[in-house]
């Protein structure tokens, strides 16, 4: 008796099933095929001024929300998550000299904090923003 050759089965499923998730991906990434998944743009002319209305006034909110000085812009990348000084820095774009005075200044005003821990491959300093710090950035 002759037994089932199953290889077909892992051809399937070694094979067939990425190359069907890793295909659209390289053809979006070249650029083939996208003007077949995009629908037409619309040539009402409704549509379009209110689009334009609603991006406007949501520029706006985004430049009132912007900060207003430096100390803000290094609290604003505290808050968000960044807990060193070269994180800090590469968010807010600041030279070491005048990013390292800020931190001062508001390490002096109680609106962060330093904690030293000890890594894998030597002491590393983290910045904290407190309370006060972070109730200042988005009062």
């Amino acid at each position: 008796m002759a037994e089932p050759n199953f290889a077909w089965i892992y051809l399937v499923i070694f094979l067939a099933i990425p190359l069907a998730r890793i295909i659209p991906r390289i053809l979006k990434k070249r650029g083939i095929g996208q003007n077949f998944s995009q629908p037409p743009p619309q040539n009402d002319f409704q549509s379009g001024f209110t689009e334009n209305k609603l991006n406007v006034t949501e520029t706006q909110e985004i430049d009132s929300s912007k900060p207003q000085s430096k100390n803000d812009l290094v609290l604003g990348a505290l808050n968000r998550g960044s807990k060193t000084f070269e994180s800090i820095q590469k968010n807010t774009g600041l030279d070491s000299q005048e990013l390292d005075s800020i931190l001062e200044d508001l390490e002096k005003n109680g609106l962060l904090k330093v904690i030293q821990k000890q890594g894998i491959l030597g002491p590393k300093t983290e910045l904290y923003p407190t309370d006060k710090g972070f109730k200042q950035y988005y009062s």
